[in-house]
């Protein structure tokens, strides 16, 4: 007996040292985990506190970005990162894997500050995607035959009494003004945005293109441009095509945020100063964007007008225009420019209405061959111009006008007047013109908005002269009107000739929209439209023929991500 009680004490002994052992492994774990709780509580106090303070500061700032059809977003508080399932609201879901942390138990994903998404919006590869544009379903009747579809030509297919069109109605039915545009967006850090907008519709014709059977009309591009944007320099840069900046905005010089006017023609009205071209353009915002100041470089073309009996110039041939050859569509001519228009334009929005002010640099040019030698002409032209948006009551009747006053501008006007024509030289002699547009935006309740325009464009003054008894330029008096007012028919030999330099054209527009259906599945809607337009010629030999036009539009449209 003796001799087994050391053993078994020694064995007491090593059994109490490894159960010590082990509670100091277990204390050592537990103070482990509780480090670990307690990190982890710190990091959910703190991604909360993040998200807290984020979203106070995203509340705090007017996020001026639109959607793909120029509506304004309105600020959102927290959204998504790339890797969270997102809904319509743009509400944070469970994530489809982290990092994420638990809150009360529950996987919860670490939202971040940024645009919520919206309807048509989603994300891919962190850059947010706009869908937008409309099926539409419209028609035209015309008192006169223009032989046009949805846009009207209210310079060169408005007929005198001398064309059989004169007296022959016209009805058409198109669905080539439907949309499609598409909006990219990505925020490369805090400060920076970049942006791309594509915009087309079905207006284009292709050699191919015809209603008989199987419509056959081709996409036409409208828009496709990107932007450069730093919010710390209000500044930013836009290159590509684009409306022109010398066209009203209706905030700041903001793209997408045109004061385009309602109507359903897709030629507007006459008085409304634009154009679609390719430019490069530097907008810079001064007092949060209360002011900003423009500068655009924008792609140039000019027409011309040469009379029956030529050019008159005594220096030889004038060259200004040719037809287009590779990738420019040779069944129409292109002058011959050296240099891009300029547009330098201020804007004011000092918090009751919007103001505008513009000035335009063209440089017209051609050139007069003999034999073995010839000349240059270049000629300065363009204009200045002023717009406004006002208020009247806020939220339901706005007053505004634009206009433009200067010497080769014809372009810039939707009637399309010619720039100029040519002088003695040959050179080219920019026309005299005004363009202007007054008008009235109406909105009784929200889902209908009522519009009326008057729009005018004039060349007020011949350039005109007299060589060898015959006239030329524009406007001469020498030029026969003889057969405008008498019918006749079309391209025959023994037909009087009828010039009629057009001198100008004006127009009174009433229309309205009705948005009988929105919801989560888009915008259904109705407008109806009714215009007058008057076009005058400058007197001739036999009088100044006069020719109007009554048309009524009707239009049915499906916008589904608006």
């Amino acid at each position: 007996m003796a001799g087994t009680a050391p053993a078994r004490a020694d064995d007491t002994g090593a059994q109490i040292s490894s159960i010590e052992k082990q509670i100091r492994q277990l204390q050592g774990e537990l103070g482990h985990m509780k480090h670990s709780l307690v990190q982890r509580d710190a990091d959910v106090r703190a991604a909360r506190a993040e998200a807290a303070a984020a979203n106070r500061q995203a509340m705090s700032v007017s996020d001026r970005r639109t959607n793909a059809l120029g509506q304004p977003l309105a600020p959102q508080a927290l959204s998504a990162p790339p890797g969270y399932s997102v809904n319509l609201a743009g509400s944070g879901t469970i994530p489809k894997y982290g990092p994420y942390v638990y809150v009360d138990g529950v996987p919860t994903p670490v939202l971040y500050p940024g645009p919520a998404l919206h309807k048509g919006q989603f994300e891919l590869a962190g850059i947010r995607i706009t869908l937008g544009g409309f099926i539409a379903a419209e028609s035209v009747a015309r008192s006169r035959n223009e032989t046009l579809d949805i846009g009207s030509n209210f310079n060169n297919s408005i007929p005198y009494a001398s064309s059989p069109n004169y007296h022959t109605p016209e009805f058409r039915e198109s669905a080539r003004q439907s949309r499609i545009s598409l909006l990219a967006e990505g925020d490369p850090d805090s400060v920076t945005k970049l942006s791309a907008y594509y915009e087309a519709d079905f207006l284009g014709s292709g050699s191919g293109s015809n209603s008989t059977e199987s419509n056959s009309y081709v996409l036409r591009d409208r828009q496709l441009y990107a932007t450069y944007a730093r919010k710390d320099w209000d500044f930013y840069v836009l290159g590509g095509q684009a409306w022109s900046l010398l066209t009203m905005n209706k905030v700041g010089i903001t793209p997408r945020l045109e004061d385009v006017p309602l109507t359903i023609d897709a030629q507007y009205v006459p008085g409304f100063a634009w154009t679609r071209n390719a430019q490069l353009r530097f907008v810079k915002g001064f007092d949060n964007d209360r002011f900003d100041l423009g500068l655009s470089f924008e792609s140039p073309q000019a027409s011309y007008f040469t009379g029956g009996n030529g050019t008159g110039s005594l220096d030889g041939t004038v060259d200004a225009t040719n037809t287009g050859s590779g990738t420019l569509n040779p069944d129409t001519s292109y002058s011959d420019d050296i240099a891009p228009d300029v547009i330098l334009k201020g804007t004011a929005d000092p918090g009751w209405g919007h103001y505008e002010a513009f000035g335009l640099a063209r440089f017209l040019h051609d050139r007069t061959t003999v034999v073995g030698n010839g000349d240059n002409h270049t000629v300065l032209a363009g204009g200045g111009g002023a717009g406004a948006i006002l208020p009247v009551i806020k939220g339901r009747l706005d007053l505004q006008g634009n206009v433009l006053v200067g010497e080769g501008i014809g372009r810039y006007g939707s009637v399309g007047l010619p720039d100029a024509t040519f002088s003695r030289t040959g050179a080219p002699l920019p026309l005299p013109e005004v363009i202007a547009m007054v008008g009235l935006v109406a909105h009784p309740v929200k889902s209908i908005d009522l519009y009326s325009y008057v729009g005018t464009e004039q060349i007020t003054h011949r350039e005109a002269y007299t060589e060898g008894k015959k006239g030329y330029g524009y406007g001469s008096p020498l030029y026969s009107n003889v057969g405008c007012n008498t019918e006749q028919p079309i391209a025959s030999t023994l037909a009087a000739p009828c010039t009629a330099n057009t001198s100008g054209v004006v127009q009174g527009t009433i229309g309205g929209w009705w948005r009988f259906l929105r919801g989560d599945f888009g915008t259904m809607q109705t407008g109806i439209q009714y215009s007058y337009t008057r076009k005058t010629a400058f007197e001739g030999v036999g009088g100044s023929p006069k020719t109007d036009e009554n048309m009524v539009y009707l239009s049915f449209r499906y916008l589904p991500f608006q």
